[in-house]
Protein backbone atom coordinates (compact mmCIF):
# COMPACT_ATOMS: atom_id res chain seq x y z
CA UNK A 1 0.00 0.00 0.00
CA UNK A 2 2.67 2.47 0.60
CA UNK A 3 4.26 1.70 -2.69
CA UNK A 4 1.40 3.17 -4.52
CA UNK A 5 1.11 5.86 -2.17
CA UNK A 6 4.42 6.53 -3.50
CA UNK A 7 3.93 6.51 -7.30
CA UNK A 8 1.20 8.21 -6.46
CA UNK A 9 3.31 11.41 -5.32
CA UNK A 10 6.04 10.46 -8.02
CA UNK A 11 3.05 10.58 -10.71
CA UNK A 12 2.15 14.13 -9.41
CA UNK A 13 5.27 15.42 -8.88
CA UNK A 14 6.61 14.40 -12.92
CA UNK A 15 2.94 15.91 -14.15
CA UNK A 16 3.85 19.23 -12.04
CA UNK A 17 7.11 19.98 -13.42
CA UNK A 18 5.80 18.97 -17.14
CA UNK A 19 2.70 20.71 -17.78
CA UNK A 20 3.61 24.52 -17.29
CA UNK A 21 4.51 25.63 -20.81
CA UNK A 22 8.55 25.68 -21.44
CA UNK A 23 10.77 25.93 -24.21
CA UNK A 24 10.47 22.14 -24.29
CA UNK A 25 6.36 22.24 -24.15
CA UNK A 26 7.27 24.79 -27.33
CA UNK A 27 9.32 22.63 -29.44
CA UNK A 28 7.14 19.66 -28.82
CA UNK A 29 4.32 21.64 -30.14
CA UNK A 30 6.13 22.97 -33.48
CA UNK A 31 7.22 19.14 -33.67
CA UNK A 32 4.03 17.14 -33.62
CA UNK A 33 2.67 19.91 -35.93
CA UNK A 34 5.30 19.84 -38.91
CA UNK A 35 7.04 16.47 -37.93
CA UNK A 36 4.31 14.39 -36.53
CA UNK A 37 3.35 13.02 -33.46
CA UNK A 38 6.03 10.25 -32.81
CA UNK A 39 8.18 13.09 -32.80
CA UNK A 40 6.43 15.37 -30.47
CA UNK A 41 6.37 12.59 -28.31
CA UNK A 42 9.98 11.44 -28.26
CA UNK A 43 10.94 15.16 -27.60
CA UNK A 44 8.87 15.30 -24.95
CA UNK A 45 9.94 11.54 -23.39
CA UNK A 46 13.70 13.10 -23.75
CA UNK A 47 12.35 15.99 -21.22
CA UNK A 48 10.78 13.16 -18.97
CA UNK A 49 14.12 11.35 -18.85
CA UNK A 50 16.00 13.59 -17.75
CA UNK A 51 13.43 14.51 -15.01
CA UNK A 52 13.57 11.06 -14.04
CA UNK A 53 17.48 11.70 -13.46
CA UNK A 54 17.44 14.37 -12.09
CA UNK A 55 14.81 12.98 -9.32
CA UNK A 56 17.23 10.00 -9.09
CA UNK A 57 20.32 11.96 -8.05
CA UNK A 58 18.19 13.93 -5.41
CA UNK A 59 16.07 10.61 -4.19
CA UNK A 60 18.70 8.72 -3.58
CA UNK A 61 20.98 11.41 -1.79
CA UNK A 62 23.61 11.74 -4.35
CA UNK A 63 24.49 14.84 -2.66
CA UNK A 64 28.09 15.19 -4.30
CA UNK A 65 26.43 14.66 -7.67
CA UNK A 66 23.82 17.93 -6.40
CA UNK A 67 26.65 20.05 -5.26
CA UNK A 68 28.39 19.23 -8.72
CA UNK A 69 25.64 20.72 -10.78
CA UNK A 70 24.76 23.68 -8.54
CA UNK A 71 28.30 24.74 -8.87
CA UNK A 72 28.34 24.30 -12.78
CA UNK A 73 24.78 26.51 -12.69
CA UNK A 74 26.51 29.36 -14.32
CA UNK A 75 28.17 27.44 -17.24
CA UNK A 76 24.62 24.94 -17.66
CA UNK A 77 22.94 28.07 -18.20
CA UNK A 78 25.21 29.33 -20.46
CA UNK A 79 25.15 25.98 -22.46
CA UNK A 80 20.91 25.90 -22.13
CA UNK A 81 20.53 29.84 -23.32
CA UNK A 82 22.87 28.99 -26.07
CA UNK A 83 21.39 26.08 -27.26
CA UNK A 84 17.96 28.04 -27.10
CA UNK A 85 18.69 30.34 -28.70
CA UNK A 86 20.09 28.25 -31.72
CA UNK A 87 17.04 26.33 -31.76
CA UNK A 88 14.99 29.10 -31.89
CA UNK A 89 17.02 30.86 -34.91
CA UNK A 90 16.75 27.64 -36.49
CA UNK A 91 12.96 26.99 -36.07
CA UNK A 92 11.99 30.78 -37.10
CA UNK A 93 14.45 30.80 -40.43
CA UNK A 94 13.43 27.21 -41.25
CA UNK A 95 10.57 26.81 -44.22
CA UNK A 96 7.53 24.67 -44.02
CA UNK A 97 8.29 22.92 -47.08
CA UNK A 98 11.81 21.21 -45.47
CA UNK A 99 9.34 19.65 -43.31
CA UNK A 100 7.60 16.92 -45.67
CA UNK A 101 10.22 14.24 -45.46
CA UNK A 102 9.55 11.05 -43.79
CA UNK A 103 10.88 10.93 -40.11
CA UNK A 104 12.45 8.10 -39.05
CA UNK A 105 15.76 6.29 -37.44
CA UNK A 106 17.90 9.54 -37.26
CA UNK A 107 15.34 12.07 -36.54
CA UNK A 108 13.76 10.11 -34.10
CA UNK A 109 17.08 10.15 -32.20
CA UNK A 110 17.62 13.63 -32.44
CA UNK A 111 14.43 14.62 -31.33
CA UNK A 112 14.60 12.74 -28.12
CA UNK A 113 18.65 13.77 -27.50
CA UNK A 114 17.93 17.24 -27.96
CA UNK A 115 15.59 17.65 -25.04
CA UNK A 116 17.02 15.08 -23.03
CA UNK A 117 20.46 17.26 -22.76
CA UNK A 118 18.33 20.23 -23.35
CA UNK A 119 16.31 19.82 -20.17
CA UNK A 120 20.27 18.60 -18.06
CA UNK A 121 21.19 21.94 -18.62
CA UNK A 122 18.25 23.86 -16.57
CA UNK A 123 19.65 23.37 -12.82
CA UNK A 124 16.50 24.60 -11.47
CA UNK A 125 15.18 21.08 -12.33
CA UNK A 126 17.40 19.28 -9.20
CA UNK A 127 16.62 22.08 -7.13
CA UNK A 128 13.22 21.55 -7.22
CA UNK A 129 13.64 17.79 -6.74
CA UNK A 130 16.02 18.07 -3.81
CA UNK A 131 13.27 20.61 -1.85
CA UNK A 132 10.66 18.55 -2.61
CA UNK A 133 12.01 15.66 -1.84
CA UNK A 134 13.34 16.53 0.96
CA UNK A 135 10.01 17.92 2.25
CA UNK A 136 8.77 14.20 1.72
CA UNK A 137 11.76 12.56 3.78
CA UNK A 138 13.34 10.95 0.85
CA UNK A 139 16.88 11.74 -0.24
CA UNK A 140 19.26 11.09 2.77
CA UNK A 141 21.78 8.32 2.75
CA UNK A 142 19.83 6.23 5.53
CA UNK A 143 16.53 6.43 3.69
CA UNK A 144 14.15 4.04 2.18
CA UNK A 145 15.86 3.23 -1.35
CA UNK A 146 12.93 1.07 -2.09
CA UNK A 147 10.77 4.22 -1.99
CA UNK A 148 12.63 6.48 -3.59
CA UNK A 149 13.20 3.94 -6.83
CA UNK A 150 9.31 4.10 -6.85
CA UNK A 151 8.89 7.67 -6.73
CA UNK A 152 11.51 8.67 -9.35
CA UNK A 153 9.67 6.09 -11.46
CA UNK A 154 6.72 8.18 -10.38
CA UNK A 155 8.49 10.99 -11.73
CA UNK A 156 8.94 9.70 -14.93
CA UNK A 157 5.79 8.02 -15.60
CA UNK A 158 4.01 11.16 -15.01
CA UNK A 159 5.91 13.34 -17.20
CA UNK A 160 5.99 10.81 -19.77
CA UNK A 161 1.81 10.64 -19.77
CA UNK A 162 1.61 14.63 -20.45
CA UNK A 163 3.77 14.30 -23.36
CA UNK A 164 1.84 12.00 -24.76
CA UNK A 165 -1.18 13.63 -24.51
CA UNK A 166 0.03 16.62 -25.73
CA UNK A 167 1.49 15.35 -28.29
CA UNK A 168 -1.51 12.76 -29.20
CA UNK A 169 -4.10 16.59 -28.72
CA UNK A 170 -1.83 18.49 -30.91
CA UNK A 171 -1.55 16.26 -33.55
CA UNK A 172 -5.54 16.63 -33.83
CA UNK A 173 -4.64 19.98 -35.45
CA UNK A 174 -2.06 18.58 -37.63
CA UNK A 175 -4.36 18.34 -41.05
CA UNK A 176 -5.38 22.29 -40.22
CA UNK A 177 -2.17 23.48 -41.09
CA UNK A 178 -1.11 25.22 -44.86
CA UNK A 179 1.88 26.29 -45.78
CA UNK A 180 1.00 30.05 -44.60
CA UNK A 181 0.10 28.96 -41.43
CA UNK A 182 3.01 26.42 -40.42
CA UNK A 183 5.21 29.42 -41.64
CA UNK A 184 3.43 31.50 -38.87
CA UNK A 185 4.10 28.56 -36.75
CA UNK A 186 7.62 28.58 -36.90
CA UNK A 187 8.23 31.71 -36.86
CA UNK A 188 6.33 32.84 -33.66
CA UNK A 189 7.65 29.17 -31.87
CA UNK A 190 10.78 30.11 -32.96
CA UNK A 191 10.75 33.70 -31.09
CA UNK A 192 9.26 32.06 -28.31
CA UNK A 193 11.99 29.52 -28.14
CA UNK A 194 14.83 32.15 -28.42
CA UNK A 195 13.19 34.31 -25.81
CA UNK A 196 13.34 31.45 -23.28
CA UNK A 197 17.41 31.56 -24.80
CA UNK A 198 17.55 35.27 -23.77
CA UNK A 199 15.58 35.21 -20.39
CA UNK A 200 18.53 31.93 -19.17
CA UNK A 201 21.35 34.64 -19.80
CA UNK A 202 19.09 37.55 -18.25
CA UNK A 203 19.22 34.83 -15.15
CA UNK A 204 22.96 35.02 -14.59
CA UNK A 205 22.66 39.19 -14.32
Amino acid sequence: MQEIHYLIKGLIIGLSIAVPVGPIGVLCIRRTLTQGRMVGFLSGLGAATADGLYGAIAGFGLTFLVNFIIGKQIWLRLIGGGLLCIIGAKTFLSKPAEQGASVEGNSLWNAYLSTFFLTLTNPMTILFFTAVFAGLGIGSTDGDYVSAGILVSGVFVGSGMWWLVLSGFTGILEGLLNFKRLQWLNRISGLIIMGFGLFAFLGLL
